[in-house]
């Protein structure tokens, strides 16, 4: 807790108390209070008390520990890709999916002003390194150098604790009114389409028989056999039953780059006759199969 900026202490300890007080409630989220990830959480349950969390895996160590219901975790932005470490994180929590959601995301730069009570020039900006690639083009086209920090929030929050009027933050406008800023532009995303899919994380899965009737994402992760075309025939399992596959990545398994996993999600849940054939035939094909979560799925696919 201690990491956060001083000017977001007293919020997170106010927040903190709350969730310790009723903690079925609570949202576990990375960074300090006004990140995106907070909008997000209150956005997706507007009765919950939001746990800001200074670090992914302590987001998800808090409902791991029973300190949170659910954790809300940024998982791709349509802009600047994946979110580093989720892939890494997610198979290895114990946790499961239940839920995501889809957020458009709008960036203010955000500063002090100076003794005349002007705002600017800057010399460097700091937000998450997430929201500097996506407003990369706004920042090179001012000549600001572009400072990476924890979160967007937490940006807001040191640059509000350095008192420098020559550093802004990239951070969500709520922010500024949060860490007593002022907000020198609006919307300093590169592209009008920004989005971030957050994926919301509990300790018990959803049952997938509970879905039925409705649109469902399956999302797991799998390790193929160590044959040639063992990916392709992988895949075919699903072309060939007609489950659309949404999403490909693969990762790095330990340090050997010898074994790499696959994280996969397709339209569809277990019980639908068509998922269960093409995840029989991938645990055929594969060394591990590991399901993350069967849950609704909030935007049309395909």
């Amino acid at each position: 807790m201690h990491s956060f900026p001083s000017p977001a202490l007293e919020l997170v300890e106010k927040m903190r108390a709350a969730c310790a007080a009723d903690p079925a409630r609570a949202v576990a989220f990375q960074g300090a209070p006004g990140a995106n990830s907070h909008r997000a959480a209150m956005e997706y349950a507007p009765d919950c008390l939001p746990l800001p969390c200074f670090s992914f895996a302590e987001a998800l160590e808090a409902v791991k520990q029973g300190e949170a219901g659910c954790a809300m975790i940024p998982i791709e932005n349509s802009q600047a890709g994946r979110v580093a470490d989720i892939h890494f994180l997610l198979p290895e929590s114990g946790l499961s999916i239940v839920g995501e959601y889809f957020m458009p995301i709008h960036h203010a730069l955000m500063a002090l002003p100076n003794d005349k009570g002007e705002l600017g020039p800057f010399e460097a900006a700091y937000s998450h390194p997430h929201a500097l690639g996506q407003s990369r083009k706004y920042l090179a086209d001012r000549n600001i150098v572009p400072l990476s920090h924890a979160d967007t929030a937490g940006a807001a929050a040191h640059v509000a604790e350095t008192g420098d009027p020559a550093i802004a933050a990239i951070a969500p406008a709520i922010a500024a009114d949060l860490y007593g800023l002022t907000i020198v532009d609006r919307r300093v995303e590169d592209t009008e389409d920004n989005t971030t899919r957050f994926v919301v994380l509990a300790k018990e899965p959803l049952d997938p028989a509970s879905l039925a009737g409705e649109e469902a994402m399956t999302t797991f992760v799998f390790e193929v056999n160590n044959v040639p075309a063992a990916l392709y025939k992988a895949l075919g399992c699903f072309a060939t039953n007609g489950v659309n596959m949404t999403k490909l990545e693969s990762y790095q398994k330990g340090a050997s780059f010898a074994a790499t996993m696959f994280y996969a999600d397709i339209v569809g849940a277990p019980g639908e006759p068509a998922v269960d054939r093409a995840l029989e035939e991938l645990a055929f094909h594969s060394k591990e199969v590991r399901m993350l979560g069967t849950y609704r799925s909030a935007r049309p696919r395909g």
